[in-house]
């Protein structure tokens, strides 16, 4: 490793919650972490068994010339400190919560009548802010209801007390036509004006209803005193509000405040999504991406992920809904693994959002870089097929005969999960009388891989069977001879119901019908069983026609081989001159043959 004595820096470290810190030669900052218990967590990084961690892991540890370390009293409180400080400082190796876009806020200004307006950019003049909204559609979609239930004044004019009573402005188009009660020549109260601008932030806080019952109780106390002007005016509040209401995306008015946090991942990347709801009403939500730097899990990405949400969305609520219990101990937080009712309802959104974020995204990627597909493919089939290295190089080999006669073998090769044609073969079987399948297979798995040793090539990391436990058995007996069964994978797929077979296991694997890696199989099977036809047709066609040929008088086996050679077909050799005939027949054979045809 390094010449860093870790031993004696973890002598030092004690066993409490707190943030651990890594340094490199150059006094540089390289990695910020937390941990329940600090020397266990920092004494995982040397352990014995480095194999376990991924590359930058492995590197990351080799350049440690330097560890500090902050102690707190909780697990939450290390949580806290460490974003604070990864923000601060940015680490190379600490994964970045990617969000690349200012999202809009809606801002109550800070002033005298304030005004309410939508702004990127969030300063601390003591204004209110709410947000920040994921979708600037719904963050119009709100501001428009406002304008259109709540007069307010939209005018930068200082409207100080002094001002107003020395009559320093005139009401002006936005009065005229009823947007504004004019304020500026207090023609509308202070009083009156601040009550609409709280029924506006109990609505920017998700509480709607509150605001519905309110205005509700005004129209029946208007109506009661005979003030149908009023009651008509706050009537037609009423509709919008309730319209706006209908068009939200609800969810059973019983979870009043709950955060929802759900998350996808491959092996690069991680996306998080965020639902904020409150008052039966999902009044904020949001997807980021995560670029993973030490192959981070799940869990530690969550939990990441959460605490920027809830600091971001100004989040209170006590209880979040996860897709899984997250290590992180907190007894001012409930986590929730729903399994059913409106809880699991509002995950599976979450979840459904998410996988479609990630999908996208990660097409986005592979367009604008194709080995990113390649790769996420090849992992993803080792995997889902317990390999232990990559499948760059796949073979696959299919059977064909007819009536147990023109037996022939092929094998397709897949190359980074690509058809490789060039490096397609066909095998004439040699050794085999009859129609017996598992010989076939045991002929052409051993010529194949017979030849690749004596040629010194590289063997495939992935070997396909077309057929079930039989063939497999028979392609497994050929590798044996040739000593090399543990140098590859050997798998067979039953055509039915697309069974994986391993040897020596009874029980068959099962793919998810839409998983990537069924669909390379398939993909594989197929072109096998599409090149074999043809190569078996094709002898089948010259096998049947040579018979045909032999039946001619005077046109013997050894002749019937010549035209079929020399013509390729019984098509060329009918329109074959004198002459081009005369090259392959005597005179009396071509006659006979001419006369054969003429007379079919």
């Amino acid at each position: 490793m390094s010449s860093f004595d870790h031993k004696a820096a973890l002598t030092a470290i004690p066993h409490k919650p707190g943030v651990y810190q890594y340094w490199d030669a150059d006094g540089k900052l390289m990695y910020i972490g937390k941990a329940k218990d600090l020397r266990n967590r920092v004494g995982s990084y040397f352990n014995s068994d480095r194999n376990q961690f991924n590359g930058k892991t492995r590197v990351l540890v080799s350049k440690i010339r330097k560890i500090t370390f902050t102690i707190v009293d909780t697990e939450i409180d290390a949580w806290l400190l460490e974003n604070s400080l990864i923000k601060k400082h940015q680490p190379k190796f600490n994964i970045n919560l990617k969000d690349d876009k200012t999202y809009p806020w809606i801002i109550v200004k800070n002033e005298n009548y304030p005004r309410i307006y939508w702004t990127r950019k969030v300063i601390k003049d003591g204004s209110t802010y709410f947000g920040p909204y994921g979708s600037i559609g719904m963050m119009h979609t709100i501001l428009d209801l406002i304008k259109e239930t709540y007069p307010l004044r939209t005018c930068s004019l200082p409207l100080t007390e002094k001002n107003i009573a020395e009559g320093k402005f005139k009401v002006c188009l936005e009065y005229q036509i009823g947007n504004c009660k004019g304020p500026c020549q207090n023609y509308q109260t202070e009083t009156d004006y601040d009550k609409n601008i709280g029924e506006i932030k109990e609505i920017l806080n998700g509480k709607i209803g509150n605001v519905i019952r309110d205005v509700k109780g005004i129209i029946k106390s208007a109506s009661e005193n005979l003030n149908f002007e009023l009651a008509h005016q706050y009537a037609r509040r009423l509709e919008v509000l309730e319209k706006y209401q209908s068009k939200s995306t609800v969810v059973n008015s019983a979870i009043t405040n709950v955060d929802v946090v759900s998350i996808a991942s491959d092996e690069r990347y991680a996306f998080v999504n965020y639902l904020k709801v409150m008052n039966g009403t999902i009044i904020q939500t949001q997807t980021i991406e995560v670029k993973k730097q030490l192959d981070e899990s799940d869990d530690e990405i969550l939990t990441l992920a959460m605490l920027e949400f809830r600091t971001k969305f100004s989040s209170t609520s006590k209880e979040i809904i996860v897709p899984f219990e997250p290590s992180l101990e907190d007894e001012s937080l409930k986590f929730t693994v729903p399994k059913l009712g409106e809880k699991k309802k509002l995950l599976e959104l979450s979840q459904k959002n998410v996988l479609f974020f990630k999908k996208e995204k990660l097409n986005q990627y592979e367009k604008l870089n194709p080995d990113l597909r390649t790769d996420r493919i090849l992992t993803t089939m080792q995997k889902d097929l317990r390999l232990t290295q990559l499948p760059k190089h796949i073979e696959c080999f299919d059977n064909s005969n007819f009536q147990g006669k023109y037996p022939v073998s092929a094998i397709v090769v897949f190359k980074d999960a690509k058809p490789s044609k060039k490096d397609y073969r066909h095998f004439n079987v040699k050794t085999v009388e009859g129609p017996n399948d598992f010989a076939t297979m045991e002929e052409a798995v051993f010529r194949r891989y017979r030849r690749m040793l004596d040629e010194n090539q590289t063997l495939p990391q992935l070997i396909i069977i077309d057929g079930g436990k039989g063939q497999l058995s028979s392609a497994l007996k050929s590798l044996k001879l040739l000593g090399i069964e543990n140098k590859v994978t050997v798998i067979g797929i039953a055509k039915r119901l697309e069974e994986l077979f391993y040897p020596g296991d009874s029980y068959p694997l099962y793919l998810d019908k839409k998983s990537e890696t069924l669909k390379v199989i398939q993909q594989l099977r197929d072109e096998a069983h599409r090149f074999g036809i043809t190569f078996h047709r094709k002898k089948r066609d010259q096998g049947t026609l040579k018979t045909e040929l032999e039946q001619i008088e005077g046109i013997g086996k050894t002749t019937a081989d010549k035209l079929l050679t020399h013509f390729k077909s019984v098509k060329k050799i009918k329109e074959a001159t004198e002459k081009e005939l005369a090259e392959v027949l005597n005179k009396k054979q071509m006659i006979t043959l001419q006369a054969y045809f003429n007379q079919e």
